[in-house]
């Protein structure tokens, strides 16, 4: 079933329904955001005359809520323009506005009597057929649903967003028991390719999957924390990156979070749960319950765990000692275990080193790890059906590197089954039986075809990656590359079209690249139709490996400095001028270099949250691989009319590119002039390559032609002349050094 959802409703204009009709606006979405009228005017409103018979006193809520995208931070809005595209309401004039929508998404009070009450009210006004959701973190879908229509519980669900919407990327979708198959699956694609999610299909109960698993594993690290008598740092040392956790690890995610928030999730659990084991792991610690009663409740409280103490050497962050509740500031830790986690490569590797180590903080680790693996197996069948649903609800919600099951293989699953059996924990049923029939992991591979993951029923599912995804990873595992350096390689995609991929540290362009680009366009030439320029590393490109470029000038190689330049430029010159289309595809961090090699590309297809920008005059130096060039030409495309002044157009150029201005996001590319009108912006990066090939070849079908060169309209002396004016007054106000102002005066001569 394809849902055709072209407007929606928001009801609960907290930060969370604020955020979600963000979201939704930033997929193009536009919504009505409804709240209940205030029951009086404020004293500024009362001072105007305004009482709560007037529009804006009775929209207020909504309003305000919307005033206030434009000031968070991080922003939910890709595009503060954006924000016009939420209509602001009140449930008593605007709820029968809602005939009128799509999709109705319910974000009120986490409260089942206001849930359901506003669900009769909804019921009321909506057309048949409209989807509606609600946005609980853990209430039955069930039981609001209860005293529905059978109409209206066919459509709906819950659909579980995580905060903030616009960054998280797990999505979970819950049905109820009389929930239409044919909406849940419409629904999942529609959120995955309009709205970018990954989305999970998780059961109705207590807290679904991300937060059932998460809250519990956080639940038994304080016990174990307890136990071993170990303070904060050193419980977020060994539950952060070395076990492939955010840096956030375990302390400060509860301050970002909030303790009071957190206890109402776990006491959530607590109250569904029948006695035994499990009831007791969700009853709030004592430490929590004492911290709330003081109002240290996190970041939001201005301390928690941790805090930011200002003192007369700067600002330094102390941390909670539990067995004295005094502040101390926070001490760095390490050993043996942590080291080698540090030293690996991969959160595979990682998690092995940490738990291979003999010391206390491998013994904390592993303590955490088994508990966590133990009740992930337990609740399969119960919370989902599939343990790689549970798995991808852990990295999208939680940005765990491994899910649970994943980590179990990672370390061996039948060596730690055996080891926790012996410890005394209670190894699930269906775990011995699968590994009495000879089975060594819950995933494998089958050579040539992809990944098989283990389902509930007891046997291994070919897991199908939609026509959607292309893996690079998965790719080169069926022998798709067509040639390799140490620094990229060249795959075959499929239909004709090949992927240009880098793979050195943190992408940073270097000779070994610059020779790939030039091989695969010649390659591309004679044997394809066309070229993606692609990548599934962390961020597409930091930019170009300047070390190479200081060494040299350092030993004042000079010559070698220029040879550097020089086969940058060239090889970019002969990207863009390719017999054959070129598209790129940035996704996330894509700096200096990175921008570069994507401007000569005759389309880009960029993930939504790409950060781009010419940094280079950050480190004292100029675009010199083309960006300058590339950013005056499509000033000249743009305005093609002799009589237009390009002066206005190349001031923001120049104050771009001389302030390292990146965008938050690719339509603020788009707005900084980076991105052309042309080029595409894609809300789901596991989409990003599929959506590149498919406008490789749409050039393919139109006729594609070389590229010619172009004349480029200067600003010429006079204009050089304003630019180096305008650097002058920000030296002048102190805002840029004497050195910033010598490199600005480079960059004026080279732009105009």
């Amino acid at each position: 079933m394809v849902m055709n959802i072209s407007k929606a409703a928001v009801i609960g204009s907290g930060v969370m329904g604020a955020s979600i009709a963000a979201h939704l606006a930033n997929a193009g979405i536009p919504s009505l955001l409804l709240d209940i009228v205030p029951a009086s005017p404020t004293a500024e409103e009362a001072a105007k005359g305004l009482t709560t018979a007037h529009p804006a006193v009775r929209n207020r809520l909504a309003t305000a809520a919307i005033a206030r995208l434009a000031q968070m931070k991080p922003s939910p809005l890709y595009d503060e323009a954006f924000g016009g595209r939420i209509t602001p309401g009140n449930l008593e004039d605007d709820l029968v506005k809602i005939k009128d929508v799509d999709w109705i998404i319910e974000v009120v009070v986490e409260n089942l009597a206001v849930k359901r009450e506003l669900l009769g009210r909804i019921e009321a006004c909506r057309k048949p057929g409209t989807v509606v959701s609600s946005n609980t973190s853990g209430i039955s879908i069930n039981a609001m649903a209860e005293g529905r229509s059978a109409e209206f519980r066919n459509h709906f669900l819950g659909t579980h967003f995580f905060n903030p919407p616009r960054y998280m990327k797990l999505l979970e979708i819950i049905p109820g028991e009389t929930t239409d198959a044919a909406i849940v699956e419409g629904m999942k694609s529609f959120c995955e390719g309009r709205l970018g999610k990954g989305v999970v299909v998780a059961k109705d109960t207590p807290n679904f999957i991300a937060n059932r698993i998460g809250t519990y594993g956080l639940l038994v690290t304080l016990q174990a924390m307890a136990d071993g008598g170990f303070t904060v740092e050193e419980v977020d040392a060994v539950t952060g990156p070395a076990m492939g956790r955010p840096k956030s690890a375990t302390f400060r995610t509860l301050d970002l979070v909030g303790l009071d928030t957190f206890a109402h999730v776990a006491n959530n659990v607590y109250d569904k749960v029948d006695e035994g084991e499990e009831k007791l792991v969700f009853e709030a610690p004592q430490v929590l319950k004492d911290m709330a009663a003081r109002g240290w409740i996190g970041e939001k409280a201005g301390q928690g765990f941790y805090k930011k103490v200002k003192g007369p050497a700067g600002s330094e962050i102390q941390s909670l000692d539990l067995t004295t509740m005094d502040y101390a500031k926070s001490r760095k830790v390490s050993s043996a275990s942590l080291e080698a986690a540090r030293a690996a490569r991969g959160a595979k590797e990682k998690t092995r080193a940490l738990l291979g180590a003999k010391d206390r903080y491998s013994g904390l680790a592993w303590t955490i790890t088994k508990k966590v693996l133990l009740y992930s197996a337990e609740k399969l069948g119960e919370i989902a059906d599939s343990i790689a649903d549970i798995d991808r609800a852990m990295k999208w919600g939680f940005n765990w590197d491994l899910g649970p099951f994943e980590t179990w293989d990672a370390i061996g699953l039948r060596r730690t089954a055996e080891r926790m059996e012996a410890e005394g924990e209670a190894v699930p049923a269906w775990v011995k039986d699968w590994l009495a029939a000879g089975n060594e992991s819950f995933y494998r591979k089958a050579e040539g075809t992809g990944t098989f993951a283990f389902v509930y029923q007891g046997r291994y599912k070919e897991e199908v990656p939609p026509l959607e995804q292309i893996s690079l990873r998965s790719l080169k595992e069926r022998n798709k590359v067509i040639r390799a350096n140490s620094g990229a390689s060249l795959i075959d995609i499929g239909d004709g079209v090949a992927c240009l991929e880098f793979h050195s540290p943190h992408n940073a362009i270097g000779a070994d690249i610059l020779t790939m680009i030039q091989q695969s366009v010649d390659e591309v030439q004679t044997n394809y139709e066309a070229l993606v320029i692609a990548n599934e590393g962390r961020n597409f490109c930091v930019g170009a490996n300047l070390m190479l470029l200081l060494m040299e000038a350092q030993d004042e190689e000079w010559d070698e400095v220029d040879a550097i330049i020089r086969m940058f430029q060239n090889t970019m010159l002969k990207l863009k001028h390719s017999v054959k289309p070129v598209v790129a595809a940035p996704h996330r961090m894509t700096l200096g270099g990175g921008v570069e090699v994507c401007m000569p590309a005759d389309e880009v297809v960029a993930y939504a949250e790409t950060y781009y920008g010419l940094v280079e005059v950050g480190v004292g130096l100029i675009p010199a691989g083309g960006g300058c060039k590339e950013m005056a030409l499509r000033l000249t495309l743009a305005n093609p009319d002799p009589a237009i002044d390009l002066q206005p157009h190349m001031n923001r150029v120049f104050m771009n590119i001389g302030t390292a201005k990146v965008s938050m996001s690719a339509y603020d590319a788009k707005r900084l002039g980076y991105f052309r009108p042309s080029d595409r912006i894609v809300m789901n990066p596991d989409h990003l390559i599929h959506e590149a090939k498919r406008a490789a070849l749409r050039l393919v079908e139109a006729g594609y032609e070389q590229p010619q060169p172009e004349k480029i309209r200067i600003i010429g002396a006079d204009g050089k002349a304003v630019l180096k004016l305008g650097a002058r007054a920000m030296h002048d106000g102190g805002y840029i050094s004497g050195h910033d102002l010598l490199i600005a005066g480079k960059l004026a001569h080279v732009l105009a």
